[in-house]
This record gives C-alpha cells, sequence and structure tokens, in this order.
C-alpha cells in the first residue's frame, strides 16, 4: 500500500503562498492613469491661484482670508478644505502606497466632494454678490476627474 505523505515544509510553502498572495490583492497598478491623476493634482494645486470668488482666490477661501464684502460663504470653503484634504492628500497617498483600499476611499470621497463643489457652485450663483470664477469650475472639474479616474482604477481591480 503506497501512502502519500506530505513533503516537509509544505505547509509553511502554503501560508507563504497564501500570504504573497493576499499582498498582491491589496496592491493596485494604476499604470498610466498615474500620470492623469498626478497632473490633475497639479491642477487643482493651480487652481488654489486663480479667483474662486469675485477676486478671492482659491487659497484665501480656503484660509478663510476672503473679502467679506464677497459673502463667500461656508460651501466654498468647505469645498476648499476637502478637496485640498481629499483631492491632493488623499491622493498623494494613494499613489505612494498603492494600496487599494486608500484607492477606493479617495475615489469614494471624491465623488461626495465633487457634489460638495457643485453645491458650492450653487451657492455662489444665487448669493447675489459675485458669481463663481474660473477657479472654483475649474476645481470642481479636477475632483470629478480624479473621483472617475480613482473609481476606473478600483473596479479594475475587482
Amino acid at each position: 500500500m503506497c501512502v502519500l505523505s506530505k513533503p516537509e515544509g509544505a505547509d509553511e510553502s502554503r501560508r507563504e503562498l497564501t500570504k504573497s498572495e493576499r499582498e498582491v490583492l491589496r496592491r493596485i497598478d494604476p499604470g498610466s492613469r498615474a500620470l492623469v491623476i498626478a497632473s490633475v493634482m497639479l491642477v487643482l494645486v493651480l487652481c488654489s491661484l486663480l479667483p474662486w470668488a469675485g477676486s478671492a482666490a482659491g487659497w484665501q477661501v480656503l484660509m478663510g482670508q476672503a473679502d467679506p464684502a464677497l459673502k463667500v460663504g461656508l460651501l466654498p470653503r468647505l469645498f476648499a478644505i476637502n478637496s485640498t484634504i481629499v483631492g491632493i492628500g488623499l491622493g498623494a497617498l494613494a499613489l505612494i502606497t498603492r494600496r487599494w483600499i486608500v484607492a477606493f476611499l479617495a475615489g469614494l470621497a471624491g465623488v461626495v466632494v465633487t457634489f460638495e463643489g457643485m453645491i458650492a457652485i450653487w451657492s455662489r450663483q444665487t448669493s447675489g454678490v459675485e458669481s463663481p470664477s474660473i477657479g472654483l469650475l475649474l476645481a470642481v472639474a479636477c475632483m470629478a476627474i480624479l473621483a472617475i479616474q480613482w473609481m476606473r482604477i478600483v473596479w479594475s481591480r475587482s
């Protein structure tokens, strides 16, 4: 009678292989989308130098230093804060770590921040003082592109 026995170290090799497999599944490879994402993140940074509301630049809205006569309000400032955190901070973290969960959070949060930006544009249009300027419009477009790119990367891993 022939009895098959496991070679020594087979269980250890199997555990090591399973661990490696899980590590591969946790990682993403953005490929050429990484260049698109990095470029859009740069444009998002440059949007802070452009006017968002009247003559107030994006960085002034972000820091709360806009002219009170412009009545910038909470929504554009909230969008400025969140687009900086999500679009630049979380996006950079996802590109550096290449973790699936960070990319998923960047995509999901990017969708939410894009809607915040659209509401910020609406609030500027209905304020009666100054309509939204090119910087705010471009920043919302950048956040939409970032959200789409991150979600495409995340969906490609599923």
